[in-house]
């Protein structure tokens, strides 16, 4: 099926142009995501079954019920849903700014800068998840920092962005490891743990200031969509349009940082969801543009369904959902790998 725009007059005669495949998509992945957030919610040692738990969700359970998805389980499912969408919108503007599908959170070091942040508060101060959370969220903003003045040469651009993330990705790795011997073996199975990224014991401490900053960060995102789709031709083209572009690549920069950092906080480093979600994203709408919302949605998505795999694909044994994404992404890495290959882009 092919792409079909759509020209939208409101009442007030502003025009809008609507793609109408992409809208497709973000509805279906939003359908998606919501049945399996069901799903997962009366999934567990007490199983509920999909209409109990939305007639629990209403508020017409009974006690049990209501305790189990309201207290246990909804706040999971609402992190894994936050943090799946922040890293899907995370992904997907660092694709576009770096005008490359290796540029992601993953592979510019922002989740490994994150994970340092909050090794450095288990190991130094044995601090408590809350401090550990604000540390993953100060690492991986100085991470980004990092990159970005590192990365600057009259500009960000491209490859020299991705070139300089992998560069600092590897040194904070060597940090991470190096904190790692420094730690007795309590502080050291804790960080490790951490560093799996993973879902279990999420509780509403998590949701409420994931949540505020999402609300904060999409809006401000989706505003300056236009701007970033017209950088996608070219610094000198959008000069000529009106696009203050590096006010712009800033502004998107650190908003793709902070979504990263505040997922990292929130779940650990759950590898490759930043990668791989804009990627299937574009696919699936088969849209040349950023795909922001179809990549928020295909996160979530994606972080859901994993989360589900990693409770009950293997029996009685439960994954962390950071091994399911990772070998997922893995595989998915290598695949794009040798696909941009043969179309002769690397």
């Amino acid at each position: 099926m092919k792409t079909t725009n759509r020209a939208v007059r409101t009442p007030g005669g502003l025009s809008i142009r609507l793609d109408v495949r992409a809208v497709t998509v973000v509805i279906l992945l939003l359908v998606a995501a919501l049945a399996a957030s069901v799903v997962l919610i009366g999934t567990g040692d007490f199983p509920i079954p999909a209409a109990d738990v939305l007639r629990t969700l209403v508020g017409e359970g009974n006690p049990g019920q209501e305790f189990i998805v309201h207290e246990l389980r909804l706040p999971r499912v609402l992190v894994g849903l936050l943090v799946g969408a922040s890293l899907g919108l995370g992904g997907a503007l660092f694709q576009a700014i770096s005008r490359n599908p290796l540029g992601s959170p993953d592979v510019l070091g922002l989740g490994q800068g994150a994970t340092a942040g909050a090794l450095a508060v288990i190991v130094l101060t044995s601090g408590s998840a809350g401090q550990v959370a604000v540390g993953a969220l100060v690492g991986g903003l100085v991470t980004g920092l990092a990159i970005y003045v590192l990365a600057w040469k009259r500009g960000v651009h491209g490859y020299r962005l991705v070139l300089v993330g992998i560069g600092v990705s590897a040194i904070v790795t060597a940090v991470n490891g190096y904190l790692l011997t420094k730690s007795d073996i309590v502080d050291a199975a804790r960080a490790v743990v951490w560093m799996t990224g993973s879902l279990d014991g999420r509780d509403w401490e998590q949701v409420w200031p994931l949540l505020a900053l999402t609300a904060v960060l999409v809006p401000l995102v989706l505003v300056n969509a236009r701007g970033l789709r017209m950088m996608e031709m070219g610094d000198d083209v959008s000069y000529a349009l009106g696009v203050r572009v590096e006010r712009v690549r800033l502004l998107l920069m650190v908003a793709a940082v902070l979504l990263t950092a505040s997922a990292t906080a929130a779940a650990g480093p759950v590898s490759f969801v930043a990668l791989t979600a804009p990627q299937l994203a574009r696919r699936l709408t088969r849209s040349p543009g950023p795909n922001l919302l179809p990549s928020l949605c295909m996160g979530a998505t994606l972080l859901v369904v994993a989360d589900w795999v990693s409770q009950r694909a293997f029996g009685s044994e439960q994954l962390p959902v950071g091994v399911v994404t990772g070998v997922l992404g893995g595989v998915y890495l290598l695949w794009l790998l040798v696909s941009e290959r043969r179309a002769g882009r690397i």
